[in-house]
């Protein structure tokens, strides 16, 4: 059954809770996935599209970058670093299982900061990246969600083909 059919996640806001299912259904079909992926193709690039050790990567970036936006801050060094290594198997723990991990545990801290943010807060102005483009606090936490559901649609992909 589908994360937005379960009923509420517990103590998020109920404006919030599209974005808590989609996250929550992302974490669930990212295992499913790749449960029984060849640890060999992980990092493969198939026809030069992005593998699904990026896209596993990516799902654990974007929800940090995003969350971090949407709070009014601006990203860390260690955030950007992150962000370039994207797409490129890390030098130690680069396997599916730990990728998966680290989207879990970005996953539960994305929950933890939608269960402490007020409603009255959404629409408070926030900018993103170096050149300050113009969002929402909402707008924020909502195209995480979407761009996340995005990345498991091109995993689904991704692993479908390698197999």
């Amino acid at each position: 059954m589908e994360a937005w059919l379960r009923g509420p996640i517990e103590g998020v806001p109920a404006l919030l809770q599209p974005v808590a299912h989609a996250l929550q259904q992302a974490r669930e079909e990212a295992r499913e996935i790749v449960r029984d992926f060849p640890a060999d193709k992980l990092w493969a690039r198939p026809a030069g599209l992005a593998s699904a050790g990026f896209h596993l990567q990516h799902l654990s970036g974007v929800v940090d970058r995003l969350f971090t936006y949407a709070r009014g801050e601006s990203l860390t060094d260690r955030q950007q670093e992150a962000r370039e290594a994207e797409g490129r198997p890390p030098a130690s723990h680069g396997g599916a299982g730990d990728l998966l991990d680290a989207f879990d545990a970005q996953v539960d801290r994305a929950l933890t900061q939608l269960r402490a943010t007020p409603p009255h807060t959404l629409t408070d102005a926030r900018s993103v990246g170096r050149q300050q483009v113009p969002s929402t606090q909402l707008g924020l936490l909502v195209h995480a969600a979407e761009h996340v559901q995005r990345h498991i649609g091109q995993l689904l992909v991704t692993v479908r083909v390698q197999r």
